[in-house]
């Protein structure tokens, strides 16, 4: 039986697997692997803080993810589609390896801030 997100190893575990999906992915793993040329290292402990300041208001976070969209739009715009298959990965792995009110909460704030981040790119 799953259990619910409870702590940082648990963010950590979802990340890891999440982007693992992500650097393969044919529609978004250019943006990654090519476009961005992420440094797999600094982005994954990034990621770990972001998400564990959205679940647990951890005060680990405190950049600007816009700044680096924005960038990344400029070079190759990011579609609908692009967004799409973000948070289709991004649920698929929440649901893979939890549930409960904060699985649902994180697929949630992932779906507003892709939203957020598609107005913004969009109207540039």
């Amino acid at each position: 039986m799953k259990t619910d997100i409870m702590n940082r190893a648990d963010i950590e575990k979802i990340v890891n697997l999440f982007y693992e999906k992500v650097r393969i992915d044919e529609s978004i793993g250019i943006f990654f692997n090519e476009i961005a040329q992420t440094n797999w290292e600094r982005h994954l402990v990034i990621m770990y803080q972001f998400w564990e300041n959205i679940l647990f208001s951890a005060g680990t976070y405190d950049g600007n993810p816009m700044i680096k969209h924005r960038e990344i739009n400029q070079l190759k715009p990011i579609t609908m589609d692009n967004f799409q298959q973000w948070i289709h990965l991004f649920n698929e792995t929440v649901d893979e390896l939890y549930q409960g009110e904060k699985a649902e909460l994180i697929k949630k704030r992932a779906q507003s801030i892709a939203t957020v981040m598609q107005i913004k790119l969009l109207n540039e």
